[in-house]
């Protein structure tokens, strides 16, 4: 399910069946690398987007948690952590975060949930069906992921 008002009606009405917030890391810079981040961004927006329709009506994909890339990373953690208190204390039994910013693997066992970390593919010159099939390809390799996390908690 998508954060929209109108999805929130079939949440609470199927409440116990959804388990699992999808929440994408976007960065964002406008002094240094802004094309590659905003690649990251896009990336990993798009990917999100499969993952809740593949998963619908077991997932919820939450807005993009932003931070700049300037952003003291402690303070960007503690920010992090204020969502998991939040999540979790809403019924969430599984968060996954979803990223393609390399910053995040460093402090991946402090997380409350599962880090995907996936490596940006340029997709703005790819012509769309091999944009679809890209993005098919790496949908392939999550599914197993995600469905062994929910199998062994």
């Amino acid at each position: 399910m998508k954060w929209q008002a109108t999805e929130m009606d079939t949440y609470l009405q199927a409440k116990e069946y959804v388990d699992t917030a999808i929440i994408p890391l976007i960065p964002l810079s406008w002094q240094k690398e802004v094309k590659q981040t905003v690649a990251m961004g896009e990336f990993i927006s798009i990917i999100t987007g499969e993952v809740e329709k593949q998963f619908h009506g077991r997932v919820v994909q939450f807005p993009s948690f932003t931070y700049l890339k300037s952003e003291k990373f402690d303070k960007r953690l503690e920010r992090l952590f204020e969502w998991q208190e939040e999540l979790r204390a809403g019924g969430i039994n599984h968060i996954v975060y979803l990223t393609s910013d390399g910053e995040w693997k460093t402090v991946e066992g402090e997380l409350d949930g599962m880090l995907l970390w996936m490596p940006t593919i340029p997709l703005e010159h790819m012509d769309v069906t091999y944009k679809k099939d890209v993005i098919s390809d790496q949908m392939k390799q999550l599914i197993p992921i995600l469905t062994n996390q929910w199998q062994n908690k």
